[in-house]
């Protein structure tokens, strides 16, 4: 409940209340948007942009979601335009930040114990642009297909037929890796 006062406080335009916000949810967003730009100085400018945009439209927020996981949306959706607007690759991912979500039974894709991280990493900035942005929002960030496609302004079809598409290739571009047959 203190989270909602600050954040009422915020609505208010009270500077001291968003100086809190901000510090609370800085750092955390900073590596949300580093994963997908290249250089820190841009990520900064990523976050600074994505706050300035949450606390203009903070009075849309009707927790519905925690505030962070609302403000995680602006900040990923801020990043895509930034890639966008420049057409750079994505940026190379923390080991930390690679998990598989979702993974049902007939879903399921293992990689050997054989490929190295970084070969998970350069597989997947290998994969082309709409399959790479899909395979990172679904399997790195946890959205599911609904939120993919209002992120990237696909129907759900796309997100689900363009998430299969690139973990078959990113499936292939890793056995090529473990057998030493480089593509």
């Amino acid at each position: 409940m203190f989270q909602n006062h600050i954040i009422e406080k915020c609505k208010q335009n009270n500077r001291k209340a968003q100086m809190q916000l901000y510090n609370q949810y800085c750092q955390g967003m900073y590596i949300v948007a580093k994963r997908f730009v290249k250089h820190e100085a841009e990520a900064e400018d990523v976050v600074q942009d994505a706050f300035i945009k949450a606390f203009s439209k903070l009075h849309q927020y009707q927790a519905e979601v925690t505030f962070g996981a609302w403000l995680k949306r602006i900040v990923v959706n801020t990043s895509m335009d930034a890639l966008k607007s420049k057409n750079q690759r994505l940026v190379e991912l923390e080991e930390v930040h690679l998990k598989v979500v979702d993974a049902s039974d007939e879903d399921k894709w293992l990689v050997d114990d054989a490929v190295s991280i970084d070969n998970i990493k350069e597989a997947i900035n290998n994969l082309s642009e709409k399959y790479r942005y899909v395979v990172m929002l679904y399997l790195i960030e946890g959205y599911d297909h609904q939120e993919i496609s209002e992120i990237l302004k696909i129907s759900e079809v796309a997100s689900r037929t363009q998430l299969y598409r690139g973990k078959l290739k990113l499936q292939e571009l890793l056995k090529h890796t473990k057998d030493g047959t480089r593509s």
